[in-house]
């Protein structure tokens, strides 16, 4: 036992003359949705033996006993709530979106001294609309994505020469990371960074991400007590987010007076070096004003560096390792299914631009993945079968709602069980196989609608407002890599080390058994 349940167990034995199942009448009253029992203070009984951080198990097990709404405590007063049935989905986050719009508070945050001016976690309000639209207009508009263009090309490059040096280890996740790393830098600080450097932010980034979604959700739990019990964890929490700042800050300061040189951060007047890019996520974050209460000005706070390192390392979470991630497990089905990856190969030469000099290093451009059908279905089933999140970010009630005939109170935290949804067996043939097929003409997936608005079929990207903002250029860089990486090499598997589909969940889902593979060049 961790030093986490031994705590657990000690509370239980202080409490146990005074013990009483919790809750079970006003789950009756109220029809709540079923769930465990619970215990005062801890909450469910679960807690004994399961952790927050790796609920995803327990949570399979809940709704295949109780159907596909079940419900946990945490302590005596939070409630969160679990759906894993795609039309009540709809009925919850499209047909009544604006009641979970909201998001839950997290005690790990408040701990560390931190707010919530982040887009994934700020409330549905003013604030939110601002980064929102910001990050929208000014990153991911489709004018905004060209302008990154050649920086896409650089990185397929730098992917494809690390491909080829990792020879016969057959390694391959480390590179997908630090390729991601390469791009979403350039996007977010406006500089080509020298490998070093890229590798230092990338470091940071997993070091903190994994620590984060790991070791911090015991503060749930009677933060009062856990504070000072797992005190440590906070220190670390603290050096892990000074260790950004070290590294972000010089960048964002860097920008900073690039911008002011230059007039707005677009190239012009005297030159600017060959390794600065003319627009970045930091140029926008620097325009922001915020709505501040406090200030003399209201409305016209500029962000406080915590505020800006903090906003940079979730556009660089949000676009490193959802992407890479995705990228192992889709690369993988192609390994363990030759003849699927054959004829994407097939389809890549018969429709890659072949005009004079287009071709000349071998790109598959991103105009070429346009057309390109088969392609985005081994991008979409790769999505279904395997997305990197399992549950999307939670939300919460800002009204008492009914999902599935349960009643759910205001300010209670619910969440979407995004696995279960594209692997049901009730809506897909065969869902545990990969079958790219099914999303051309008549598949069971044809016209299948990602974003949710008619209807859900599965969400890698969460639906409804809070929906990910950056889901259409997700599916451009995965195009556009997967074309690549497939026109490139060969891809098989490594004998004695065959492809192993089993999961972990880190910050996403991953291989438990990182990928290896063979590569072959395709080319001379």
């Amino acid at each position: 036992m961790d030093t986490w349940h031994l705590l657990l167990a000690a509370i239980l034995l202080i409490l146990l003359p005074f013990l009483v199942v919790f809750g079970a009448g006003d789950s009756r009253r109220r029809r709540l949705p079923p769930g465990p029992p619970s215990l005062p203070l801890i909450g469910s009984t679960v807690w004994l033996t399961n952790s927050l951080a790796d609920a995803v198990p327990l949570l399979r097990r809940l709704i295949a006993r109780h159907g596909p709404v079940v419900s946990l405590r945490v302590g005596s007063t939070r409630l969160l709530v679990f759906v894993a049935d795609r039309r009540l989905a709809h009925a919850a986050l499209v047909e009544r979106g604006a009641a979970l719009a909201d998001r839950p508070s997290l005690t790990s945050t408040t701990l560390l001294g931190e707010n919530d001016n982040l887009i994934s976690r700020a409330s549905y309000g003013a604030t939110w609309r601002l980064l929102r639209r910001n990050l929208v207009s000014e990153m991911l508009h489709p004018s905004r994505v060209r302008l990154f263009s050649p920086a896409r090309s650089w990185v397929r490059r730098v992917l494809i020469e690390k491909l080829r040096e990792s020879g016969d280890s057959g390694a391959v996740v480390g590179t997908f990371q630090y390729a991601m790393f390469c791009l979403l830098v350039l996007m977010c600080f406006g500089e080509r960074l020298d490998e070093p450097a890229v590798r230092a932010v990338a470091a940071a980034q997993r070091d903190a991400l994994l620590y984060m979604s790991s070791k911090m959700a015991v503060f749930a739990f009677f933060p009062a007590i856990t504070r000072h019990v797992f005190r440590r964890r906070l220190l670390t929490a603290h050096a892990l987010r000074r260790r950004q700042k070290e590294l972000f800050l010089p960048l964002i300061n860097a920008r900073r007076k690039f911008k002011k040189s230059h007039g707005g951060g677009v190239a012009g007047g005297e030159a600017r070096k060959e390794t600065t890019f003319e627009h970045s996520y930091v140029d926008t974050l620097l325009d922001i004003r915020l709505p501040d209460a406090d200030s003399v000005n209201v409305g016209d706070r500029a962000l406080t560096d915590d505020e800006m390192v903090n906003l940079c390392s979730e556009f660089l979470n949000a676009g490193t390792d959802t992407t890479s991630t995705a990228l192992q497990w889709i690369m993988a089905e192609l390994v363990k299914n030759p003849s699927i990856q054959s004829k994407l190969h097939d389809e890549i030469n018969s429709k890659i631009t072949t005009t004079t000099g287009a071709d000349i290093d071998g790109e598959v451009t991103e105009e070429d993945t346009h057309n390109m059908p088969y392609l985005k279905a081994v991008i979409l089933e790769g999505l279904r079968k395997h997305p990197p999140g399992h549950m999307v970010l939670p939300h919460k009630a800002a009204e008492e709602i009914e999902i599935g005939g349960y009643v759910i109170p205001k300010g209670t935290t619910v969440n979407f069980m995004v696995a279960e949804m594209g692997r049901d067996e009730k809506e897909w043939e065969k869902p545990m196989e990969f079958i790219p097929e099914r999303f051309l003409a008549g598949g069971d997936g044809e016209g299948v609608d990602v974003t949710g608005s008619k209807g859900i079929r599965m969400m890698p990207f969460g639906v409804g407002r809070r929906i990910c903002a950056g889901l259409n250029i997700a599916m451009l860089h995965l195009e556009y890599f997967v074309a690549n990486m497939v026109r490139e090499f060969e891809w098989k598997e490594v004998a004695g080390d065959e492809v192993d589909f089993a999961e972990k969940t880190e910050f996403t889902t991953v291989m438990a058994k990182p990928l290896r593979a063979r590569l072959v060049p395709r080319r001379t």
